[in-house]
């Protein structure tokens, strides 16, 4: 009896010729990446979780609307007929018996479709090469959608066959008798050749909308190995993708399928399956893939291994051996369910031990243990006490969520859609910035220290965001006023550092609020106190009666910081009234006021003016991102400080200068790299940024249109007031929030990934000095249609649940 993959192929070896079985075991070139594959999964370890109570683990998954027994699939292989007379028709037998499994069935299998589906009770999918005569592959598709199919997979990696070594040594010709049976039987003797003569090297991604055109059945491609690859994979319609090398039969020298499987499946971002081949051996294998973003393992080779030792018994023997392995895994890493499985079963341990926001309310001190080993361990205590605040581990509980759960559809990421961004743009901003310079008349020199060396700490391209806030703002500002900083949150962090020059001076923010800004006051010791939001924003009266209560302290309220346009956590928006009281009263109460309003060109429509633009007492301190407008891998944000500063000698400056004096001590200068790329953005553009991002804009406008349609079919009136369910309804930015009946904390957030594949904000985060634990916040920005029609379901679903009152 055999016990592992490895003696059913040593059985296989034996019994198969020396030539055929060099044509299922080998590789192309010199086999690298046929190694690579197996030895990716020999670097992973797992890290068990003990005293779990897992019990008996259970290993059913969900793909395509298809219940599997397990997260495993039998990979399409050609001509099973070499292995067994009976060929793929013993396969699906085989695997029958072993447990429900799809089996993926090549173009080149040597049994009829037909005779493959009347044995089969397992799923079947069609492997699909497209040909260069069409109506043949249609054909094909056609005959196998009749005997009952289910999918088509299509081969993309393949233009023809790789250059394998063995088969060339071998001067490989099929066996007489092992033809491919649903296709013509001349030509097909020396594959390599034949794939030459008919396989159409043309294809490109347009193949998909023809395939689309002659199937209505889920298509799946196989061959991804790039993120790049599966964002167009999404983009061009598919519905799941397959992490493949051919088995290390194509081009030698790519990675593993096992390495470049977070990649993908980090791009993919749970829109579609992820499936994965190529050197799976073992169940604990497929925990690995699962681990690292693969939804199911797929198995070639070892279950030709099995026909060869055995026939149909031999598959069975075969997938029953990994499917016992899984279980046994699964139990010994305490495991109960597939949705158990994320990041942290694989990898080396951490180096020492991270406080979650679950324990954050044991406080910095409750653990006074020095590290282990003595040496120079450090205590929680005697670091800084943001770092045990919980607001500064939001963001990470969340990455953790989503990473657990790659599956779920996630409203939290407030990030922009991915699909608007070519890599191309950088380049063209890059050169345009370029010839701007050479434009100005700098010296080829000259041009080339503006890219490569430090430059100025305030910035080089002020008078280009200068002019753009002049045009598209209305915000007339010199560009002396304006200091570039690493992203918005700098901007933050270096007003917040030069205005509050004591313990007793005091931060005011609207709550909820951005937990950006108030983990920059957390690092700095600045005091923050909380002004109640409503649903226009900001409440000018509880501002008011904030500062007297600061005030009657014996504290000094600096300066108050809003987000008046599609707030972020809220989606609130002040109308032009409620800012004009606002400046008046910050004139009145002589506090400044921080604007930061980086929704404001991602919105549709007509957007209200800006407090900066409205400010003719220079009240307000402008903070501006180009994260959502041009692209957030730049991190260039700007702040407009155009507040005189009176020194002890009589002379004055502007606030902005004092800014670029601590910027030179903290990130020095402001990448002239990414200054570059966004000035050429703002060249492009003529500086009207909202011009350059209106087709943005239309599309995040029409995906909060579509979301809040969606919430209203989902909940309609009498069911929303059965179950006191309610939201707002933002005319822009990318959130918006839900009132619930519940709880809406970590607990319930975890709960919502793993059992309904949804996740959100608990907007508990955004309250600095406690609120929101019955309000959550979705984002709507980055996700397709059919996602947020998908995630608004599975929410409805929860949320019933929840309540005590699940739907039928």
């Amino acid at each position: 009896m055999e016990l592992s993959l490895d003696e059913f192929a040593s059985l296989a070896r034996e019994r198969l010729d020396p030539a055929v079985w060099d044509f299922i075991e080998g590789g192309a070139g010199e086999e690298r990446t046929l190694a690579a594959n197996t030895a990716a999964f020999d670097r992973v370890p797992l890290r068990p979780s003990v005293l779990r109570g897992a019990g008996s683990p259970h290993t059913g998954t969900t793909i395509l609307g298809r219940t599997w027994d397990a997260p495993l699939a039998v990979a399409p292989v050609a001509y099973h007929t070499l292995a067994d007379p009976a060929g793929e028709v013993a396969t699906v037998r085989g695997t029958a018996a072993a447990a429900g499994l799809p089996v993926v069935v090549s173009t080149f299998a040597g049994r009829t479709f037909e005779d493959i589906a009347a044995e089969a009770t397992v799923p079947l999918w069609l492997q699909v090469y497209c040909l260069r005569d069409r109506s043949l592959t249609r054909g094909l598709i056609e005959r196998a959608e009749n005997a009952g199919f289910e999918a088509l997979v299509l081969t993309v990696d393949a233009p023809h066959l790789g250059r394998r070594l063995r088969d060339l040594r071998n001067g490989f010709r099929l066996p007489a008798g092992t033809v491919p049976a649903n296709l013509p039987v001349d030509g097909f003797a020396d594959p390599a050749a034949h794939s030459r003569a008919d396989f159409d090297p043309g294809l490109d991604w347009s193949v998909v909308e023809w395939l689309r055109s002659v199937s209505e059945l889920p298509l799946l491609v196989k061959g991804i190995l790039t993120g790049a690859d599966a964002v167009r994979a999404a983009e061009a319609g598919v519905d799941g993708v397959m992490v493949s090398n051919h088995g290390g039969r194509q081009l030698d020298g790519v990675p593993a399928t096992l390495d470049v499987l977070p990649e993908v499946a980090e791009a993919v971002g749970g829109r579609l399956p992820v499936l994965l081949d190529g050197g799976v051996r073992r169940g604990r294998d497929i925990l690995a893939a699962l681990a690292l973003g693969a939804d199911a393992a797929l198995v070639g080779r070892p279950v030709l291994h099995g026909l060869a030792a055995g026939g149909a018994g031999g598959v069975t023997g075969v997938l029953s051996v990994l499917l016992e392995e899984l279980t046994d895994a699964m139990s010994l890493a305490g495991l109960r369910t597939l949705a158990d499985i994320g990041p942290s079963l694989v990898g080396r341990a951490p180096d020492h031990p991270r406080r979650s926001t679950v324990d954050a309310g044991k406080g910095a001190g409750s653990d006074r243990r020095t590290a282990a080993g003595g040496g120079a361990g450090l205590r929680l205590a005697d670091l800084h006490p943001s770092v045990a605040d919980p607001v500064m581990d939001t963001m990470n509980f969340l990455n953790e969520v989503t990473l657990r759960y790659p599956e779920a559809v996630s409203f939290a990421p407030g990030r922009p859609y991915a699909e608007f961004f070519e890599t191309e743009q950088v380049f063209r901003h890059l050169r345009r910035y370029l010839d701007h310079l050479a434009e100005q008349g700098r010296s080829p020199a000259q041009v080339r220290d503006a890219l490569f060396q430090y430059g100025p700490s305030a910035g080089v391209i002020r008078e280009l965001i200068a002019h753009s806030l002049r045009v598209d703002e209305g915000i007339d500002v010199s560009p002396e006023s304006i200091v570039v900083t690493v992203g918005c949150q700098e901007a933050m962090f270096l007003t917040l550092r030069a205005l509050m020059s004591g313990p007793d001076d005091v931060l005011l923010v609207s709550s909820p609020c951005y937990v950006g800004i108030t983990g920059a006051a957390r690092l700095l010791d600045v005091a923050v106190t909380a002004v109640e939001e409503g649903e226009d924003g900001l409440s000018c009266d509880a501002l008011e009666a904030a500062v007297s209560a600061e005030r009657a302290r014996g504290r000094r309220p600096r300066a108050v910081y809003v987000v008046p346009d599609h707030s972020n956590p809220s989606g609130a928006t002040m109308p032009l009234e409620a800012r004009k009281s606002l400046l008046e009263l910050a004139q009145r109460l002589d506090v400044l006021v921080l604007e930061d309003s980086p929704y404001r060109h991602v919105s549709p429509g007509t957007q209200v003016a800006s407090l900066k633009a409205l400010d003719r007492t220079r009240r307000v301190i402008h903070l501006g991102s180009y994260a959502k407008t041009v692209f957030p891998g730049a991190r260039l944000g700007f702040a407009v400080a155009d507040q005189p500063v009176l020194a002890p000698d009589g002379g004055t400056s502007l606030l902005a200068d004092e800014l670029a004096k601590i910027k030179s001590m903290v990130t020095v200068n402001t990448s002239p790299l990414s200054q570059a790329a966004v000035a050429g953005a703002l060249l492009e553009s003529g500086g009207r940024v909202s011009e350059l991002n209106a087709r943005n804009a239309a599309h995040y406008g029409e995906a909060m249109r579509f979301t809040l349609q969606c919430l209203e079919r989902e909940f309609p009136a009498a069911r929303r007031t059965r179950l006191g369910v309610r939201w707002n309804a933002p005319s822009g930015g990318f959130f918006l929030t839900l009132q619930v009946p519940f709880r809406a904390d970590n607990s319930a957030l975890a709960r919502s990934a793993q059992d309904f594949g949804v996740i959100w904000t608990p907007m508990s985060y955004f309250y600095p000095q406690g609120g929101g634990l019955h309000t959550l916040r979705l984002s709507t920005s980055y996700l397709t249609h059919a996602d947020i029609e998908k995630g608004i379901s599975r929410l409805a679903g929860f949320i019933e649940f929840e309540c005590g009152d699940p739907v039928a």
